[in-house]
């Protein structure tokens, strides 16, 4: 009996954290669905993959709709043997995307139980972590893999303190889960940052071991580490192999390349461009948004309303109420800070933050220092460019750290570690006596409106231009007089600085509420449950109005299932294409780093963050490096090219959607090369460099580019009669069957991309080896006569993967019934 009365307050938190997870995003139980935009995006690439799955029973791990070809293994490929997946389903049992928000909520009530917080104080605790901007804003967005891996993080911690606490069987247990489900959710940039605080982690306490000469302890901690991380690793073999094997196909992988598109040479030792991985960097001075939201103009989606200087700027000026209103949302941008595109600002909120600094100030375990130094860390890391010396350091040598772009958000370790000093502050505070108390919350609250007010006081070194402040002024200078651009943007600076000295108010006065209610309990004015439920309350009620504003910012966030199952309408354009039911690529110019192309044809554009590398550079290099002399070559009365493109004609790509004054238009290729065809002659180059330069004037038709250093082909020149012919006979994304015939052994190429592990080549039923050329195409070389070709791709790294996680999962139920025995057992003795 008493063991379910234990367990009763826990039940109770986890149905709230449900509750207040469907609450929030209330449209869904009304049967409507987020509008995610990455996840459109995803729609549109994964569309051939999921529609294969659907009318085959199985997996393709191909795909033929993007990019020219590139595997689905970060395109939400299922996996054989996959227990990890199952059992992240059940977990997942609510509808998208309260199902992350619950899981956000979940993970961090178990860190916190780990850390002996009661229930109550752990629910507003967790709700508080949950509720971040940072956190929200993802679901808003569609970055679903990344919150699914911030979800995991706090139970991985909470397994990892049970060990070094000594609980070997229990936090053995724990981490061999989370970490299994952390790196199942496949966001390997968040589960890499949480390496850094788990580094931290094991520093502390193992330091603390090795004072203390506790060799033994340290041999169990590190012995139930090894085998709980080998078991979470196997059961996740098949994802992890696949994607080590495709990370060099991709722009995660360094290019082979010496030189850029523009000819200079290329310096960069890093697998991508430094500038590519700091694009996304915090501002130093825009930190303070984790305690003020709209220090920096919020996000920016932020729009003025009737209220703003800037409104009333116009109506002064003459505009209409109507015509102001309809300015002041569309150019009327409040962000100023440095980055380029922000959805909303990394708040914490100005109780979360109070509550860390009061931890600092009260609770007395050390372990505040290990999520303290994460904080900062973390926060100095985000700087990217802005802190250069540190970043170029970590970016040259630390490994891995140079896979991954977008460095400010490795912030998601301080918005874990805040809250948790913020939890470990209120906790703590009501175990001690009055006097503690008092000295410790004079202090926080001292500390935390002290910032505010040095805040206040350096606004004037501020000058609150945005980036886009010197168009406008164009802009508008060109359509009004030369004073008003200028005019314009003097009265938005003033609405920037309204935000900055009204959020910085705001923050003071929650931080305010928080230190008086604790303060009353001091004065026992306030029992302690009352003040813990006052304080919970403005603090999350804090973070819920911040997010408000950027989760419900459109009417169109939440849409009809069929909207967001099927987001894409065919235009014009699609329906016209469609009539042409040949194998062909299309190049839409305007959108070939989307997916919309892709949901509808075999594009050789799309939209990910881990595309196929040299595809990519053939763009880069050759067809849009010279996009204004392709458009020279465009019939517009014909709708078709005039003169050949040797990229383009080798990718099959036989429509070019081109944007004109009047909307986009088709545009045929008639020189495109088809799907295969035999050449005559073979130039072989000896670097990548060379293969490259040597694309943009080859006749692909006649001639064949390979590399003499990744390919061991002899024979140069072949025979090839006016007959000759090769045809595509099927077509699905893991399997084409040709038909050839040559009076002559040839040489043929296809417009496929090449990917050197899975794709198996036949002739006749004989295995054949596959070249790599022209850059990125596959190419056989084939006796004479008639002959049936086929290519399948049967990756044997899904095979041996799948093998490791079903034993693996296998010890992991071995160890966990294991576990329970010899606790029971234990207990019992």
């Amino acid at each position: 009996m008493k063991n379910i009365q234990k367990i009763i307050p826990h039940l109770l938190v986890i149905i709230g954290f449900a509750i207040v997870s469907l609450v929030y995003f209330y449209p869904i139980l009304q049967g409507n669905k987020i509008f995610q935009s990455d996840i459109v995006q995803y729609t549109g690439m994964a569309k051939e993959q999921n529609d294969f799955r659907k009318e085959n029973n199985e997996e393709p791990y191909w795909t033929n709709s993007a990019f020219g070809g590139m595997p689905t293994y970060q395109l939400g490929a299922n996996y054989p043997n996959d227990a990890i997946g199952a059992l992240d389903d059940a977990l997942r049992f609510l509808p998208r995307p309260a199902d992350y928000l619950f899981l956000y909520f979940l993970g961090f009530y178990v860190l916190l139980m780990v850390l002996k917080v009661d229930p109550l104080k752990a629910f507003f605790g967790a709700l508080a972590f949950g509720l971040s901007t940072y956190l929200i804003i993802i679901l808003g967005v569609g970055h679903n893999a990344k919150a699914h891996a911030i979800a995991y993080m706090p139970m991985v911690v909470a397994g990892v303190l049970l060990v070094f606490q000594r609980k070997y069987i229990l936090g053995g247990i724990l981490t061999m889960i989370a970490a299994a489900l952390e790196i199942n959710a496949n966001h390997f940039q968040m589960t890499y940052y949480l390496l850094f605080l788990l580094l931290i982690l094991a520093i502390y306490y193992g330091v603390q071991a090795l004072k203390n000469k506790e060799y033994t302890q340290l041999g169990k901690t590190i012995g139930v580490f090894v085998v709980a991380g080998l078991l979470a690793v196997g059961a996740n073999a098949t994802n992890l192999m696949a994607t080590a094997e495709y990370t060099d196909f991709s722009i995660r992988g360094k290019s082979e390349l010496t030189f850029k598109p523009d000819g200079s040479i290329n310096t960069t030792n890093s697998a991508m461009e430094y500038d590519y991985i700091t694009e996304y960097s915090y501002g130093i001075a825009e930190s303070f948004n984790l305690i003020a939201p709209r220090l920096f103009g919020g996000g920016n989606s932020e729009t003025l309303g009737e209220d703003s200087v800037l409104y009333t700027f116009l109506l002064n000026y003459g505009a209409t109420p109507a015509e102001a209103l309809q300015t002041v949302e569309y150019y009327g941008k409040t962000y100023w800070g440095d980055q380029p595109i922000v959805a909303a600002p990394a708040y914490i909120g100005a109780i979360v933050f109070f509550l860390a600094v009061l931890g600092l100030f009260h609770d007395q375990r050390k372990i505040k220092y290990v999520f303290l130094a994460g904080a900062l860390l973390s926060l100095v890391l985000s700087w990217g460019k802005n802190f250069d010396g540190l970043t170029r350091f970590f970016i040259d040598y630390v490994p891995l750290y140079d896979k991954f772009r977008a460095v400010s958000s490795i912030q998601v370790v301080l918005e874990l570690c805040l809250p948790v000093l913020a939890v470990m502050g209120l906790q703590s505070f009501f175990t001690t006596e009055k006097e503690k108390q008092w000295n410790s919350l004079w202090k926080a609250a001292a500390t935390s409106v002290g910032i505010l007010v040095a805040l206040f006081f350096v606004k004037g070194a501020f000058n609150f231009s945005g980036a886009m402040d010197e168009q406008l002024i164009q802009l508008f200078g060109e359509s009004q007089d030369k004073s008003f651009g200028v005019n314009f943007i003097n009265a938005l600076k003033e609405d920037r600085m309204n935000f900055y000295t009204s959020d910085l108010m705001r923050s003071g006065i929650l931080i305010a509420v928080a230190a008086v209610a604790l303060w009353l309990h001091i004065q026992n004015k306030l029992a302690a449950t009352s003040a813990v439920i006052a304080v919970g309350f403005f603090m999350v009620a804090d973070l819920f109005m911040v997010d408000k504003r950027y989760v419900y910012n459109s009417p169109d966030q939440f849409k009809t299932a069929r909207e967001v199952d099927m987001p894409f309408e065919p235009t014009e354009i699609d329906k016209h294409l469609a009539k042409d039911t040949s194998v062909y690529r299309v190049y839409e110019i305007q959108g070939r780093m989307q997916a919309r192309t892709s949901y509808f044809h075999k594009s050789v554009g799309g939209y990910s963050a881990v595309r196929p590398r040299r595809f990519d550079q053939l763009f880069d290099y050759n067809v849009e490096k010279n996009i204004s002399e392709l458009g020279n070559t465009i019939d517009f009365q014909t709708l078709s090219f005039t003169k050949n493109n040797p990229v383009l004609d080798m990718l099959n790509v036989k429509y070019v959607i081109v944007p004109t004054g009047q909307g986009e238009v088709p545009i045929t290729n008639p020189f495109a090369n088809g799907n295969a065809w035999f050449v005559e002659n073979v130039k072989f180059v000896s670097s990548a460099d060379q293969e490259m330069k040597a694309l943009a004037s080859l006749d692909t038709k006649r001639d064949v580019v390979i590399n003499s250093l990744t390919n061991d082909m002899k024979e140069s020149t072949f025979k090839r009669d006016t007959t000759a012919s090769i045809q595509l006979l099927s077509h699905q994304p893991n399997k084409l069957k040709y038909n050839s015939n040559n009076s002559n052994a040839g040489f043929a190429v296809f417009s496929e991309n090449y990917y050197k592990n899975g794709w198996n080549a036949t002739i006749d039923g004989k295995e054949t080896k596959i070249y790599q050329v022209n850059y990125v195409l596959r190419g056989l070389q084939i006796p004479a006569g008639k002959h049936t070709i086929e290519f399948k791709f049967e990756p044997q790294v899904v095979k041996t993967g799948s093998t490791i996680a079903l034993f693996s999962a296998i010890g992991m139920l071995l160890l966990i019934a294991a576990g329970i025995y010899f606790g029971n057992k234990n207990k019992i003795q």
